[in-house]
């Protein structure tokens, strides 16, 4: 049926025929599934045309929860449709199902002239293999703007992913309206401009760059994204990748050791060493931030970032260092553990969680935090081991930026070479947790992150998610054999094929199986990819 991603199982009654959809076919959703059925109505009547009312045959939906929570049992045969969900987000899941089985054009807004719409004769019995399979979008290196942020809400729905994960501050930017604090996006939101490629080849683009979300633009994304079963998870950075909030706040920077008073908005991309400071005042200022956060987002986990904080300005301050030993600290790398688990408790108080990414397992890890590993797997194995929940997302494998073949043309190439096979054979379990039921199940789920620092627009973001968030979604929900080398790669590329027309009525601009067409390659801009693969 070139599902993607594949179910656990699908009959089809031989020489059956199919069930043709009519004026007259009706869609009714029963108790606690009218959502997912005015959701399916809108979606197919505007592709098919067809009214789809309420009736007594024709598509049901129905909430069954004997069924695992996000599993769904689709039946079509010559009486009509049976969709049913374990709850709302199965019944949401199986609805996709459907709507795939129909055909590339029922991805279309509008309907066109076709000969009918007919769904085979079928069973599927479906349910994911994580809870987290999830998406990062960083907003923060290149704004994008809420309606593309809607549009990759959809095209999540579609692939069954459920986490949208909103890299919302960085050094580059900050993108969320903070009442209590206007200077955060009067100041922080933007740059007066932004490093082109890579810094070796010294080249910039002198607009300014900018934009944030009000907070009634988050609440829209967050109840659009809710009504289609994705949590939207928020980060923001500390204590590194600041300086965004710094050039705001000069308070918040380490003023005894530089003049944060003269530092703007960072223009380039990299590691910047300008961290927040560990004075009481700091601390203050980001339960404000995260106060309002919360009323935004009511996600249970909080992304507080806590990767790449260099710690030359903590051992230059006096400051810093007197708070290492107020604390009877180690050394810095505890000291930022300390600011971690500051937050830690704060949101635990609150009954959120924190995550963060493995950096901040260095110098001690509270209890309740979880782990988005990206250095590998290594950080997530350590985590999952001690008890901490992990969220596998390794750069050498979904880090949806980096590269999608050697080739010379690939759009400012960097990082590995990660083509959609490379995607599709990542495996989110390492060997090391197959043998550890417990650490095992302290492995949460998946993501594929999208860091924007050379994708400039929602076009170049297209290019390099699609179509390797296909792979992703199917590596994140199916039942795949865990030995990367045993999974059926032919089958899967016979499968893209019709998935490509998918993509195509739902115009995403995705990277050609033959190469970027010449308006996707940004020839002269210097990359930085990897020397050979991992």
């Amino acid at each position: 049926m070139d599902l993607i991603p594949a179910p656990l199982s699908l009959a089809q009654a031989a020489g059956s025929g199919g069930y043709d959809l009519t004026a007259a076919t009706a869609l009714t959703g029963g108790a606690g599934a009218e959502p997912v059925a005015a959701w399916l109505r809108a979606e197919l009547g505007a592709a098919t045309g067809l009214p789809l009312l309420p009736g007594p045959a024709g598509i049901a939906l129905a909430v069954d929860e004997t069924l695992a929570a996000e599993g769904y049992r689709l039946v079509v045969d010559a009486d009509g449709v049976r969709l049913t969900g374990g709850s709302p987000a199965g019944l949401f899941w199986g609805a996709q199902t459907l709507r795939q089985l129909l055909g590339p054009q029922a991805y279309r807004r509008g309907a066109l002239p076709l000969d009918g719409w007919s769904l085979p004769h079928l069973v599927v019995e479906d349910a994911p293999r994580f809870g987290w399979r999830g998406l990062l979008l960083d907003v923060a290196r290149h704004f994008l703007p809420k309606a593309d942020v809607l549009r990759y809400v959809d095209l999540m729905a579609a692939h069954k992913l459920n986490v949208l994960h909103l890299h919302l501050t960085d050094d580059q930017g900050w993108r969320v309206e903070i009442r209590r604090y206007p200077r955060l996006t009067e100041v922080g939101s933007w740059r007066e401009r932004s490093m082109v490629g890579f810094r070796d080849g010294e080249r910039r683009d002198d607009r300014p760059h900018g934009g944030y979300y009000t907070q009634d633009d988050l609440r829209e994304i967050v109840a659009y994204a809710a009504a289609r079963h994705i949590t939207v998870v928020p980060e923001i950075d500390i204590p590194g990748h600041s300086q965004a909030a710094i050039a705001a706040y000069p308070e918040l920077g380490n003023h005894d050791v530089v003049d944060t008073t003269a530092l703007r908005t960072f223009t380039d991309w990299g590691i910047n060493p300008n961290v927040l400071n560990v004075e009481d005042g700091t601390l203050r200022f980001y339960e404000h931030v995260l106060e309002e956060v919360l009323e935004l987002f009511p996600s249970t986990f909080v992304h507080l970032g806590g990767d790449e904080c260099p710690k030359q300005q903590w051992r230059a301050s006096a400051a810093a260092q007197a708070r290492i030993k107020e604390l009877g600290l180690a050394d810095e790398d505890e000291l930022q553990s300390w600011f971690i688990r500051h937050f830690d408790r704060w949101l635990a108080e609150r009954g959120r969680r924190l995550i963060g990414w493995d950096e901040i397992l260095e110098g001690g890890l509270a209890a309740g935090a979880a782990v988005s590993s990206w250095r590998g797997y290594e950080g997530g194995i350590a985590a999952a081991r001690a008890g901490h929940d992990v969220v596998m997302c390794p750069e050498q494998h979904v880090y949806l930026d980096h590269r999608e073949s050697a080739r010379a043309d690939e759009p400012i190439p960097v990082g590995y070479v990660r083509t959609l096979e490379d995607v599709y054979r990542y495996e989110p379990l390492p060997p090391e947790l197959r043998q550890d039921a417990a650490a095992a199940g302290h492995v949460i789920g998946t993501q594929a992150n999208l860091w924007t620092e050379f994708m400039d627009d929602a076009r170049s973001v297209d290019y390099h998610a699609f179509p390797r968030v296909a792979a992703f979604a199917e590596v994140a929900w199916s039942d795949l054999p865990r030995e990367p080398e045993a999974r059926d790669w032919e089958g899967f590329a016979d499968r893209m094929a019709t998935h490509y027309a998918r993509l195509d009525a739902m115009g995403v601009e995705y990277r050609h199986p033959d190469g970027p067409r010449p308006w996707q390659t940004r020839p002269g801009v210097l990359g930085r990819p990897h020397d050979g693969r991992p």
